[in-house]
């Protein structure tokens, strides 16, 4: 699918343009918004790398990586990423957000975005994503998705100079109960 562009009330969720490295950087170069993600905050020039990767793979012809911006009237104000995984029916999620709309439903609605992507345009039948187990926002607004926590992976991750578990969620397409309205531009 491309270009990828879907909305709801709030967001539209679309692929990444070059004029979007400096709103990304207010994303990934801020402490707090990558404070539960993998890596520390990320200069302007990797976020200009991001972009360009982006870019490039919305061009694959058998796209695996769907890397997008989460925009609000056009500005960029956070990132959604869908990766399929080897066994195809089947795709991870991840996403952040600006600190400033934490606490106001864009996680929730960007979530339905982000399985919208997968269950109704791409066919998938599971989606999953994994969370620090200190981040207890992201655990709302998955379980408010009706993604069902499955379990923990030890020492997942090797961020910050330590190891970091993580806490998978997922949801199956016959489980998913879109629960508001968006509508294609």
């Amino acid at each position: 699918m491309h270009p990828v562009e879907l909305s709801s009330t709030k967001l539209t969720l679309r692929e990444l343009r070059p004029t979007d490295v400096d709103d990304l950087l207010r994303v990934y170069g801020d402490a707090e918004a990558v404070r539960h993600l993998s890596f520390t905050p990320r200069t302007g020039q990797q976020c200009a790398t991001i972009v360009e990767a982006a870019i490039a793979d919305s061009e694959q012809k058998d796209r695996g990586v769907y890397m997008l911006a989460v925009a609000r009237q056009e500005e960029l104000v956070g990132t959604a990423r869908l990766a399929v995984d080897e066994r195809p029916h089947s795709a991870q999620i991840g996403f952040a957000l600006r600190p400033d709309l934490w606490g106001q439903g864009f996680g929730s609605e960007l979530v339905q975005l982000l399985l919208r992507l997968g269950f109704d345009e791409l066919g998938l039948k599971r989606i999953w994503g994994a969370r620090s187990p200190e981040n207890q926002a992201s655990e709302r607004v998955m379980l408010r998705a009706g993604m069902v926590e499955e379990g923990r992976i030890r020492r997942h991750l090797w961020t910050r100079n330590a190891w970091r578990d993580s806490i998978v969620h997922s949801i199956l397409d016959d489980e998913r109960t879109p629960n508001l309205v968006t509508h294609k531009p």
